[in-house]
């Protein structure tokens, strides 16, 4: 019996998509499949979706599971949640190959929802408002402007080498801070042949659009500053857990209770092993599985405690000597720092 059947009857599984969503009605003892229905995208389908669900069950009897509840499927999430309904998330289910590619949005959510039933602990979806809402918007819009950023200094190199002399001069020798001050005030002389003049156009307008996209991304991190500092401000207290490294952390985390385990942390940030044993052989192999981004914050946690926390290099030395290598001893450390935050997390002082 999995832990869905123990205490739910039915179990509404959704399909989502951008433009609609397609229920299955699904008994937990059997699995059968009692009703489908698909519905618009919106709230008055959303509404149909409970409707169809009502003619089954009340409210307690009934647990919903959503593929997608923090994309096309966060609006319904939402909905279902104002309205005190017990919603799980499911990631896509490992669909196996169709003969000549069939595929349709029913059997996708009768598959999702028999899925969700073999599972011991399914998830819980992200809070969907609030802090944890706003900080995984402006941490989007971030990553975009950085990233922008680096694009446009890439390319402002990238001229300054292939420039006239004329140019080149004025450049060399000059740090990509420093190269982006000078492009900033460059003044362009219209008597100069055409390649200089329109490298040295293009040169400017990269270096503001550079200069802009730091300032953009700068502010966005002062915004993220204050919800980390207003929400939890115990995180910022850990070594090496700045604003970026915390909201990363807390968009992943999410609320308490949403983890049923420390290990069901760690393995979300990939930082848990994984057994690949075989016969008399014991072994585990690194977890290139989870939340990329939050074992990047776990990374840069490590790396800042290696170089100022005089426990972690304590720790680091007593392990090479030991036989491990840098690698494997930061490995070690992106464990050990997972189950710190987690219990911090879960029990704010």
């Amino acid at each position: 019996m999995s832990m869905l059947a123990e205490q739910y009857e039915f179990v509404i599984s959704v399909d989502t998509h951008r433009d609609s969503h397609t229920g299955a009605v699904l008994a937990t003892g059997t699995g059968a499949a009692l009703d489908v229905e698909r519905v618009p995208a919106d709230p008055d389908g959303y509404q149909a979706l409970i409707t169809v669900a009502d003619r089954h069950g009340a409210t307690s009897q009934r647990v919903w599971v959503i593929e997608g509840a923090g994309g096309y499927g966060a609006g319904l999430a939402r909905h279902l949640i104002a309205r005190d309904e017990k919603v799980l998330e499911i990631d896509r289910p490992v669909r196996p190959k169709r003969r000549n590619g069939a595929k349709s949005d029913e059997i996708d959510a009768v598959r999702s929802g028999r899925e969700a039933l073999t599972r011991q602990h399914p998830g819980e979806p992200r809070n969907l408002n609030g802090d944890r809402a706003a900080l995984a918007v402006l941490l989007t819009a971030r990553r975009s402007a950085k990233d922008a950023a680096k694009v446009a200094k890439l390319q402002l190199r990238a001229i300054v080498i292939s420039a006239p002399e004329t140019l080149r001069a004025r450049f060399r020798g000059l740090s990509t801070t420093r190269m982006i001050t000078t492009a900033t005030k460059m003044r362009v002389n219209p008597t100069c042949d055409i390649e200089t003049l329109v490298a040295a156009t293009t040169l400017r307008q990269l270096a503001r659009r550079a200069r802009y996209l730091d300032t953009e991304a700068a502010d966005y991190q002062h915004q993220i500053h204050q919800i980390v500092k207003t929400w939890r401000p115990d995180l910022l207290d850990e070594q090496g857990i700045g604003p970026i490294v915390a909201a990363t952390i807390l968009c992943v985390w999410s609320h308490p209770g949403r983890f049923h385990s420390e290990g069901a942390f760690a393995a979300l940030a990939g930082v848990a092993p994984l057994e690949a044993s075989s016969g008399l052989t014991t072994r585990h192999r690194l977890s290139r599985y989870g939340d990329r981004h939050l074992n990047q914050a776990l990374h840069t946690i490590v790396l800042s405690r290696l170089r100022h926390d005089p426990a972690t290099r304590a720790y680091a030395t007593r392990r090479t000597t030991e036989g491990k290598n840098p690698t494997e001893i930061k490995r070690c450390l992106k464990r050990y720092i997972s189950r710190q935050i987690y219990r911090t997390l879960e029990n704010p002082t």
